[in-house]
C-alpha cells in the first residue's frame, strides 16, 4: 500500500523571504494614503511658486485714496509746467482724459523701479514709463484718446510718436547737454528751490553743468545722434518739424477737431522749444516760429485746453494748482463780526476783581495799625 505525500517545503526558501519583504503590508490604509501624499506634493509646489514670485514694489504714498492717480515728476518751472517732455506728456494726457490725479512733492528724490521719472502710483501699485502709464490708465478708466481713429490713422500716429520720442527728443537732449548754461538761463532754473537745498545756486549750477552736460553727451553719442556735427543735428530737427507741420496742415489737431495721443506727445516736446526764454538763442525754436506757425498754434491750443491754470503754475510753482484748496476755518463771535474773543475759564477768576478786593482790604489794615499805636502811647 502506497501513500501519496505532498511536499510543503518551498523549493527556494531564500527567494520567498525576499518576495515577502518587498511586498507592502496591506493594513487597510494603502489606498487612502496615496491621495494625501499627492496633496502634500501640490502644496509644496505652490509654496515654492509663492517664494519665487517677486515682491511688489513698496509704494511711497501709503495714505492713498482709491482710484486717485499719484504722479511723481520733476518740480515746476517758471516758463512751463515741466522741462521733461515725458512728465509733461503724462500730465497733459491725465488732464485731457479727465482723470483725477495728484502730484506728489518729492523734490525729485524718488525714481521708479526702472530708475525713471515720471511714474505713477494707483491703488498701492506702481506703474513706470510714460507709454505704459498711459496704456494701463487708458484701460483702467476706459479713456482712449485714439478711440475714433481709423486703422490707417493709428499707423500714422504710431510712426509719428516714434519719430518724436526717438529722434526729435534726442536732438533737444543733445542741445541741452551741449549748452547747459543756455539751459539754466533759457528755462530760468532755480536748482536751490527745485532740490530743496541750502547750497548756493552758484555751486549747484556748476555741478549741473559738469554732471548733466557730461552724462547727456555720453547718452547722445550712445544713441548715435551725438556723433554728428552741430549743423547736421540741427538739420535733423528741422526735418522732423517739417514732417509734423505737413501732417498737421491747417487742421486744429493732427486728426481733426479733437486731440489724440499724437497731439499730446507733439505738444510736450514742442513746448520744450517754444517756451525757451527769448534772450537765449535756439535755432529750432526760431525755425518753428518763422517757418512752421501751425505747430506754434498746436502748442497754444493744447495749452488752452489742458492747462487753464498755466499762469498760476508758472507763477506759484504749485504742483497741484488744479486741486481745490482747503478753506481755512475762522472762528466768529456771537454777533458774527470778527474772531471770537477768549472767554474766561469757569475756574479762572475774572481779571480785575481780585485787585479790587485787595484794595478794599488795605484801608482796614491801616486803621487797625493806627489804633494799636495809639494804645501803646
Amino acid at each position: 500500500m502506497t501513500v501519496d505525500t505532498t511536499n510543503n517545503v518551498p523549493e527556494n526558501p531564500e527567494k520567498e523571504k525576499i518576495m515577502k519583504e518587498d511586498t507592502p503590508v496591506d493594513n487597510g490604509q494603502t489606498k487612502e494614503e496615496a491621495p494625501a501624499s499627492a496633496e502634500k506634493v501640490e502644496e509644496k509646489v505652490e509654496e515654492k511658486k509663492v517664494e519665487l514670485s517677486q515682491p511688489k514694489p513698496t509704494v511711497r504714498k501709503t495714505n492713498f485714496e482709491k482710484d486717485v492717480v499719484y504722479l511723481y515728476q520733476f518740480p515746476r518751472n517758471p516758463l512751463l509746467p515741466s522741462t521733461s517732455s515725458f512728465c509733461l506728456k503724462v500730465e497733459t494726457w491725465l488732464r485731457l482724459a479727465g482723470i483725477k490725479y495728484e502730484n506728489v512733492d518729492h523734490r525729485a528724490k524718488y525714481r521708479s523701479k526702472k530708475g525713471q521719472l515720471p511714474f505713477v502710483e494707483l491703488n498701492g501699485e506702481e506703474i513706470a514709463d510714460s507709454t505704459f502709464i498711459i496704456k494701463e490708465l487708458s484701460e483702467k478708466y476706459n479713456k482712449d484718446l485714439d478711440a475714433a481713429l481709423s486703422p490707417e490713422q493709428r499707423v500714422i500716429s504710431h510712426a509719428m510718436i516714434s519719430m518724436i520720442e526717438n529722434h526729435l527728443s534726442w536732438v533737444i537732449l543733445w542741445w541741452r547737454a551741449k549748452y547747459p548754461d543756455s539751459v539754466i538761463k533759457g528755462y530760468q532754473l532755480n536748482l536751490q528751490n527745485a532740490l530743496n537745498t541750502r547750497l548756493p545756486n552758484s555751486i549747484l549750477n556748476f555741478c549741473y553743468k559738469f554732471t548733466y552736460g557730461r552724462k547727456g553727451m555720453k547718452k547722445a553719442k550712445a544713441h548715435g545722434i551725438g556723433v554728428h556735427s552741430q549743423d547736421e543735428i540741427i538739420e535733423f530737427g528741422k526735418n522732423d518739424l517739417r514732417v509734423l507741420s505737413d501732417l498737421l496742415a491747417d487742421r486744429p489737431f493732427f486728426f481733426g477737431d479733437e486731440p489724440t495721443l499724437l497731439d499730446v506727445v507733439a505738444f510736450s516736446n514742442l513746448a520744450q522749444l517754444h517756451f525757451i526764454d527769448k534772450e537765449v538763442e535756439h535755432p529750432l525754436r526760431d525755425v518753428m516760429n518763422e517757418s512752421f506757425p501751425n505747430l506754434v498754434g498746436l502748442v497754444s491750443r493744447i495749452k488752452e485746453r489742458a492747462f487753464l491754470d498755466w499762469d498760476d503754475i508758472c507763477t506759484t510753482l504749485d504742483l497741484n494748482s488744479h486741486l481745490p484748496k482747503p478753506v481755512k476755518e475762522v472762528k466768529e463771535t456771537k454777533e458774527g463780526t470778527g474772531p471770537a474773543e477768549k472767554q474766561p475759564l469757569p475756574d479762572e477768576p475774572e481779571k480785575g476783581k481780585g485787585d479790587e478786593k485787595e484794595m478794599e482790604k488795605e484801608p482796614e489794615e491801616k486803621k487797625e495799625k493806627e489804633n494799636e499805636n495809639e494804645k501803646e502811647k
